[in-house]
């Protein structure tokens, strides 16, 4: 066991393998398994939220952690985050982004809301739904990884060669967004979570 918690790539292996044992047994007991329709919607749903956890967990420690506490480091020690933790930090960050995005698209179209959720529910003549706005806040946040923050974090760490008063302007940049998509992370999972548990009456 300590040789699988020794490696991460094993460690995570070892846990989808654990769902899908667990998956079979309980299916098994139940007797059912089926994969339709509705088994990969549950799938992407599943999928989807995998992912989200791994993006907003990061934004979330880069706004609680990592940010806040870059002043009480030592300038000597500061190169080992912006080397190191940082660019891998934000390599999974962007990447939760892009598969949250995408497997939220997926489970959209798969369910049937993804044009009324889109268009806030104004295709069909309803009214707007909670899922929608969740969806256009979560697409404003996506944007702001991939075109502003990422963009910004590159001059900032020093993978793009800028000048020093543009890595401090960059820097200011990506913070400032990254502390747009945490203040717009509250009310998306709101949303996102109420559509389905009547958080919205």
């Amino acid at each position: 066991m300590a040789s699988i918690l020794s490696n991460l790539k094993s460690t995570v292996i070892a846990g989808f393998v654990l769902t899908l044992a667990m998956y079979i047994v309980i299916s098994l007991m139940v007797g059912q398994i089926s994969l339709d329709h509705s088994w990969f919607a549950f799938l992407f749903r599943w999928l989807h939220v995998l992912s989200g956890v791994m993006w907003i967990g990061l934004l979330w420690y880069f706004n609680f952690v990592q940010i806040p506490n870059m002043p009480n480091i030592p300038d000597d020690q500061k190169p080992a985050i912006g080397k190191v933790i940082a660019p891998a930090a934000l390599w999974w960050f962007r990447w939760g982004a892009m598969a949250t995005i995408v497997t939220g698209l997926i489970l959209a179209a798969m369910n049937g809301y993804l044009l009324g959720a889109v268009t806030l529910g104004l295709s069909d003549g309803g009214v707007s739904t909670p899922i929608g706005i969740g969806m256009w806040l979560g697409a404003i946040m996506w944007f702001n990884v991939w075109f502003v923050i990422w963009p910004n974090q590159q001059k900032a760490l020093g993978m793009v060669e800028v000048g020093a008063e543009e890595k401090a302007a960059a820097a200011r940049t990506a913070m400032l967004f990254s502390r747009t998509n945490t203040l717009l992370s509250i009310p998306m999972l709101f949303c996102m979570v109420s559509a389905q548990n009547g958080g919205f009456m």
